[in-house]
């Protein structure tokens, strides 16, 4: 019988005022409050789309080579977007996930059954990974380092349960540079979105104030839970302060990061369903165009700090049994 603890997701106005003063405890709050809605939010799935995007990701940074691993671990796995699209495109055979929100790991269980795939699930803290020594062959992670309180102590648990050989690869990471902008859009956005849209020709374009009162709590929790930003080359030496071997931080997303915030916060700040098909299919497709345009060309005169993701792999030494 599981002993995880169960989702909250109605936190008080008490356990949030805590949480502002505890990283640990707003995200566990923050995540069990966006679990039933975070695919939606952030157009989630675990089609083509999602399958390709995930495992373009991790041959963006750790190559094909060695695929497919036999057992996978996510850490602050969410939903599971990303293990279960990279079992999908046949990275990993086998899965495990972890999250600080019983919210999220039931989330990504219930996906996981939906999808066939062999998973199991723990409530769990990265700087703790509940595991054996040398359990895993590839731990992977998208957009969890930062909201880890101490990273290198996160990454050495993760070189623990790796078994000699094995990789890490996280993804999705905030740049110092790349967040400042993405928020002061992102910021932008939702004030002319929240504001126009106040306009009796435009009121059925805003969603109700209530939603809207919720999400800018939930968006107070998330400036709590996004402790870190990072400098590749910091990040690259925490990596190896931890253990790693042949450790690698590589940038994307720099003009892609400059449409995709507003359009994602613009997308929040509207009714579900408003825009439909044809607004999803316009936006990945400009977002496609401006990564390409991003890892063609302009990662050769933009300084890899400006991007706005980070991903870093490495490998745990030792013999390989």
């Amino acid at each position: 019988m599981s002993t995880d603890p169960a989702p909250n997701p109605h936190a008080t106005a008490e356990q949030v005022e805590a949480a502002r003063h505890d990283a640990k405890l707003a995200n566990v709050l923050y995540h069990d409050w966006e679990a039933g809605s975070y695919d939606e939010k952030w157009s989630i799935s675990y089609d083509e789309r999602c399958i390709t995007y995930a495992a373009d990701r991790f041959r963006l940074v750790a190559g094909d080579t060695g695929w497919p691993y036999g057992r996978a671990l996510e850490l602050g796995s969410g939903t599971g977007f990303f293990l279960l699209n990279l079992m999908q495109a046949g990275v990993a055979t086998r899965g495990s996930v972890t999250d600080l929100s019983p919210g999220m790991v039931g989330a990504a269980l219930r996906n996981a059954e939906h999808l066939g795939l062999d998973v199991d699930g723990r409530v769990a803290d990265a700087e703790r990974i509940p595991y054996d020594d040398a359990t895993f062959d590839l731990v992977v992670g998208h957009a969890v380092l930062h909201h880890i309180p101490d990273v290198e102590l996160a990454l050495r648990e993760v070189l623990r349960v790796l078994k000699p050989g094995g990789r890490f690869v996280f993804a999705g990471e905030p740049t110092r540079i790349g967040d400042a902008y993405a928020r002061r859009l992102g910021a932008l956005t939702w004030k002319a979105t929240t504001t126009l849209t106040k306009l009796p020709p435009l009121q059925g374009w805003r969603r109700p104030q209530t939603e809207l009162d919720e999400s800018s709590r939930a968006a107070a929790l998330e400036a709590v839970v996004d402790i870190h930003v990072f400098d590749p080359a910091e990040l690259e030496d925490t990596a190896r302060r931890a253990g790693a071997m042949d450790a690698r931080v590589v940038t994307e997303e720099f003009s892609a990061a400059m449409l995709g915030w507003p359009v994602r916060t613009f997308e929040a700040a509207v009714p579900p369903g408003k825009l439909g098909m044809r607004w999803a299919m316009f936006a990945y497709r400009s977002w496609q165009r401006l990564s390409w345009l991003d890892e063609n060309v302009l990662s050769r005169v933009v300084p890899r700090a400006w991007f706005y993701n980070a991903l870093v792999t490495g490998i745990k030494g030792g013999p390989v049994g």
